[in-house]
């Protein structure tokens, strides 16, 4: 099974980024592909610059791993309440090669914040529209006050609650 799993933020220090690789790390067997949305960084979408440049590579490149998946895992940082400026910015030059982006593929939805929100409203945004775009969410799950109930040492989540919790959202991806 490949996992596809990148947190929605372009930060060096994500906690998104380590939320999604532990994650990941609970399907036994699983190939996981863990991707760095900076490495698909380009210029702010609009249509005129879609006019200009086409379909840049980054974008398809991104799409087509999103095609050789058979799962994804993404766990989303919360800017202001919505998306990272990088996240949508994919999301939105992706949705032009293909509006259903995500191809059918299950998924699990996830988000973590260092406060007690867990970034709750960007992650109910994703999984509202998660479907408009053929993503099947099988699960999500945030988790508020990341460094009270994540090791950074262990790189492991400590809340017996929130592991728990973790471990079913990922056990609804495992194809049987």
């Amino acid at each position: 099974m490949k996992v596809l799993a990148f947190a929605a933020s372009s930060s060096s220090k994500s906690i998104n980024k380590q939320l999604a690789s532990y994650a990941a790390s609970l399907i036994e067997g699983a190939e996981v592909e863990l991707l760095d949305i900076n490495d698909y960084e380009m210029p702010i979408f609009s249509q005129d610059k879609e006019e200009l440049l086409g379909q840049p590579q980054e974008a398809q490149s991104f799409y087509k791993k999103i095609g050789a998946a058979d799962a994804i895992i993404i766990s989303y940082a919360e800017h202001n309440g919505s998306y990272t400026a990088a996240y949508k910015n994919l999301f939105d030059w992706t949705s032009r090669i293909d509006q259903k982006l995500f191809q059918s593929k299950p998924m699990v939805l996830l988000a973590t914040s260092p406060g007690p929100g867990g970034a709750s409203n960007v992650l109910n945004s994703a999984v509202t529209s998660a479907p408009y775009f053929a993503g099947e969410v099988k699960a999500s799950l945030s988790i508020p006050s990341f460094f009270d109930n994540f090791d950074m040492k262990d790189q492991s989540i400590t809340s017996e609650l929130f592991l728990t919790k973790l471990k079913e959202a990922v056990s609804k991806l495992i194809i049987k």
